[in-house]
C-alpha cells in the first residue's frame, strides 16, 4: 500500500468519515425540558439504537470513504469489474441522500448528532466527487521526500576513475609517485630511470600518440560530432499524478503505474518521453511527461 498516492480530497474524505463516525454517538433529536419538571431521567436516542439509519446512513458513508482510500492507495483493485474508488463514491452519495431525507422527515427537532452527520455527508459526497476533478484536491497528501544525490547510471560510485576528485593513474599505469621512485614526477630531469634532455644529434623522445582517424568533412561548418553522443543525463522525478509507465516493446498494455510522492529514475529520453525505472528495477517508457518534477 503506497500512503504517498494519497491526496488532499482523500484527506478531507478520511476527516469527514472520522466526524461522521463521532456523530453516530451523539443525540439524534433535541429535546427541551419544560419548566418546573425534573429530566434527568431523559435519556436521548443515537444512531447505534437503531440498524438502519445507522448502516445507511453513518457505516455507509464510513465504508465508502474507506473504499476510496484502499483504491487510491492499491490502484487496480476492483470488485466485479468496477474500481474500489468507483464503489466508495457510490457509498458516499447514498450516505448524503439518506441523511438529507431522515432529517427532513423528522418530527422532532434534530439533535446534534443529525445536524453534524449531514454536515459530514455533504463534505464526504463533495469530496469523493470533487477530488479527481480540481487541481487543488489532487495535489498530493504528503510531500514526496528530497531524494538523494543520483550516482551515474550504472552504479559506479563517485569516487571512481573518470570522476572529478579521483585521483586518476600516470600514463602507462605507473604510481602518482613517478617511475617507481616516492615522490618523484615523471619527465623530471636528473632523476635515474626518467628520460634526460636530448643530445646533439639525438631526437627527444616522443610521447605515443593515437593513431589518427581519417578526417571527415564536416557540414556547416561545423566540426563532426563522435558517434553515441549525447546531452542526456539520468536524473530522478516525481509525477504529479498516476501515470501508466509502458513496455519498452511498445505493448499498449501498461506494467506498472507511477504514484505521486515517489521517486523514480529516468535513464533514457525518447523524444517526448522518457525510460523510466521504478524502485524495484522494472524499466518502462513514461508516455506522458508534462509537469514532471526533477529531483
Amino acid at each position: 500500500m503506497n500512503i504517498r498516492s494519497l491526496t488532499r480530497g482523500d484527506g478531507v474524505v478520511i476527516g469527514a468519515a472520522v466526524v461522521l463516525f463521532i456523530a453516530s454517538f451523539l443525540d439524534l433529536t433535541s429535546f427541551d425540558c419544560p419548566t418546573g419538571v425534573d429530566c434527568s431521567g431523559f435519556d436521548g436516542r443515537n444512531a447505534w439504537d437503531g440498524l438502519g439509519l445507522l448502516m445507511s446512513m453513518f457505516l455507509s458513508g464510513v465504508i465508502g470513504a474507506a473504499l476510496i482510500v484502499v483504491g487510491r492507495a492499491m490502484p487496480g483493485r476492483k470488485v466485479a469489474g468496477i474500481d474500489l474508488g468507483q464503489f466508495g463514491v457510490a457509498f458516499c452519495i447514498f450516505s448524503l441522500w439518506t441523511a438529507f431525507w431522515t432529517i427532513i422527515d423528522m418530527d422532532a427537532d434534530a439533535g446534534a448528532g443529525m445536524i453534524l452527520g449531514l454536515l459530514a455527508t455533504i463534505a464526504l459526497a463533495g469530496a469523493a466527487i470533487a477530488a479527481p476533478l480540481v487541481p487543488a484536491l489532487k495535489a498530493p497528501l504528503v510531500g514526496a521526500p528530497r531524494p538523494q544525490a543520483p550516482q551515474p547510471y550504472g552504479g559506479q560510485p563517485q569516487a571512481g576513475y573518470g570522476y572529478p576528485g579521483a585521483q586518476q593513474p600516470s600514463y602507462g599505469g605507473q604510481p602518482e609517485g613517478g617511475y617507481g621512485y616516492p615522490g618523484g614526477q615523471p619527465g623530471q630531469p636528473g632523476q635515474p630511470g626518467h628520460p634526460q634532455p636530448s643530445q646533439a644529434g639525438q631526437p627527444a623522445p616522443q610521447a605515443p600518440q593515437a593513431p589518427m582517424q581519417p578526417s571527415q568533412p564536416s557540414q556547416g561548418g561545423q566540426a563532426p560530432q563522435p558517434a553515441g553522443a549525447s546531452d542526456f543525463s539520468p536524473f530522478w522525478f516525481a509525477v504529479p499524478v498516476a501515470r501508466p509507465l509502458y513496455g519498452e516493446d511498445g505493448s499498449p498494455t501498461p506494467i506498472a503505474e507511477l504514484a505521486p510522492g515517489t521517486w523514480y529514475l529516468a535513464v533514457e529520453q525518447r523524444g517526448q518521453s522518457l525510460v523510466a525505472q521504478t524502485q524495484d528495477g522494472r524499466r518502462g517508457v513514461l508516455q506522458d511527461t508534462t509537469g514532471i518534477q526533477r529531483g
